[in-house]
């Protein structure tokens, strides 16, 4: 993928019916540490972390990076949707040489069930589709998350491939790119 750069991030905040996606900003590190450590939000993920150890490893701005947005209900924090480079040394790709964009994305459970993570990723993925045309997205998650299937398959990603990582089958899928404007 090409580099989210100064000429890209950070975009202006982008407003949905119900929602603000945005940069983070230093009253985001609590709700960034009841995310990491949730036990619900942890079970595809890789588990949830300590509590205490989050206190001391989490920065004053948590996830203050290119391709990371935090997501608002009411002007508090309940998510994140990430469009990072897939690593070229993990498997699933769509490119020869790798790179590609990589969407993911973390709620509170409160926040399960409304549909906010579909309208923030969808919203995130207009987003890339307008600032980095002709780039596809691609997606990867266990395939025993059916929560994560449905919200694949409603953003319009296609399985590619089947494979084993991290002790268990993942789905991965990609969202064909927007074409570059004439």
């Amino acid at each position: 993928m090409t580099v989210l750069g100064p000429d890209t991030w950070p975009p202006a905040p982008i407003a949905t019916e119900r929602l603000v996606l945005r940069v983070s900003e230093a009253r985001d590190r609590a709700a960034f540490i009841d995310l990491f450590a949730s036990p619900e939000v942890g079970t595809y993920v890789g588990g949830a972390r300590p509590r205490d150890e989050l206190e001391r490893a989490v920065p004053e701005v948590p996830g203050r990076r290119p391709g990371v947005f935090v997501v608002t209900l009411d002007e508090a924090m309940i998510g994140m949707v990430t469009l990072d480079p897939r690593g070229a040394d993990r498997r699933g790709h769509v490119r020869p040489e790798a790179g590609e964009a990589e969407l993911g994305y973390l709620f509170l459970p409160a926040a399960w069930g409304h549909g906010y993570a579909a309208e923030a990723c969808a919203a995130a993925l207009d987003w890339f589709g307008g600032t980095l045309p002709g780039e596809p997205v691609v997606l990867s998650t266990q395939s025993a998350n059916d929560r994560a299937m449905r919200l694949a398959a409603k953003l319009g990603f296609t399985e590619v491939e089947r494979f084993e990582e991290y002790g268990a089958e993942q789905w991965f899928g990609v969202r064909p790119p927007v074409p570059p404007s004439a």
